[in-house]
């Protein structure tokens, strides 16, 4: 994510967690300090939100109850968004 308007970021940062929660997401990391160890990619922001499934990520992106903060994000940022299935925990 690249932020060109913190100002509008605000309000976002404080409508998305509920309904991540409400999606059965959570957040692992967000916006905390970025450190390359190999390659190049050199992120400014980086988020990531652990949900249930696949199907559970794109149900809360497609959501109606995270549009209003999504817009906000997409007029105050630019983002790069991706889903990777994980591994089930033994």
């Amino acid at each position: 994510m690249t932020v060109s308007d913190p100002d509008l970021l605000e309000p976002y940062k404080k409508l998305s967690p509920a309904t991540v929660t409400q999606y059965g997401g959570r957040f692992l990391a967000r916006g905390g300090q970025v450190e390359t160890l190999e390659g190049t990619w050199s992120p400014k922001r980086l988020v990531i939100i652990e949900f249930p499934s696949v199907a559970q990520a794109r149900a809360w992106a497609d959501s109606a109850e995270y549009a209003p903060a999504k817009r906000l994000r997409q007029q105050a940022s630019t983002s790069n968004i991706i889903v990777v299935e994980g591994v089930p925990s033994t």
